[in-house]
């Protein structure tokens, strides 16, 4: 049974609450509009687009929106006929707005999101076909500049929030020349070229004989992950999959 000075505290803190709210109105985390109430920190609105970026059927190979009916042997018509170097991915939605936004946002300061993105990519890889076989996350690393530019890695932060009953995050898997941006690059050779060569992984990691799954943000084309997934298969790795926030280009692979 709460004592009164408990109830006293319970009470006032409600108050306090209300009294904020008043004079500071709840704002969408993604929006930024005032709202009188919010699902999770959102307003219906936006709750509304995000479920409809999230809901939708994948090509468990390349991530890519498919009918589940058009996937034959594990693949969607566009992936066939592409090299990928990692087995598998899953994600939480595709690279449009509200989660375009937040992630973006989550990029670049805000990385009090880091609870629902840890929320919606535990979710995701609680229904992936992959989740038993992990041994390691590993996320995709920036290049040392990078980090000291930003004061932290996205994808890191999202390894350390993912939840299992064996895997640990693994940091062996380094970026050991700085690229330009992948969003520079016009197209799908330029973004492979432009991080070809780019990772490497530490003496003495645990990687040989390992399923590794990949963590990052957003995955467009799928350079960046196929270079680290090379990377980790060339250092020993059995399996790579990967799980990432949100799928861009939706008309590619």
């Amino acid at each position: 049974m709460a004592s009164k000075g408990q109830s006293f505290w319970k009470s006032a803190g409600a108050i306090s609450s209300g009294l904020s709210h008043l004079i500071w109105p709840a704002k969408c985390r993604c929006c930024g509009k005032a709202v009188e109430g919010s699902i999770e920190g959102l307003c219906r609105t936006c709750m509304d687009e995000l479920a409809g970026c999230t809901a939708s059927d994948y090509c468990p190979r390349c991530g890519v929106d498919v009918s589940r009916y058009a996937i034959v042997g594990g693949v969607c018509p566009r992936c066939q006929g592409y090299e990928f170097y990692f087995d598998g991915i899953a994600r939480v939605g595709i690279y449009s707005e509200p989660l375009r936004k937040m992630i973006l946002d989550f990029k670049h300061g805000r990385t009090e999101l880091i609870g629902r993105f840890a929320f919606f990519a535990n979710t995701a890889m609680d229904v992936s076909s992959f989740k038993s076989e992990i041994d390691f996350f590993v996320p995709v690393p920036l290049h040392w500049l990078a980090r000291l530019r930003r004061g932290y890695n996205q994808s890191h932060l999202l390894a350390m929030r993912l939840t299992h009953d064996n895997a640990k995050v693994n940091t062996d898997l380094v970026r050991i020349r700085r690229t330009r941006r992948q969003a520079d690059m016009e197209t799908a050779a330029a973004r492979a070229r432009n991080v070809a060569g780019a990772f490497a992984v530490r003496r003495g990691n645990n990687f040989h004989s390992s399923n590794i799954c990949l963590v990052d943000d957003i995955k467009t084309t799928g350079a960046t992950l196929n270079e680290c997934a090379k990377t980790l298969k060339e250092a020993g790795a059995s399996k790579v999959f990967a799980i990432v926030l949100a799928v861009a280009g939706q008309d590619s692979a």
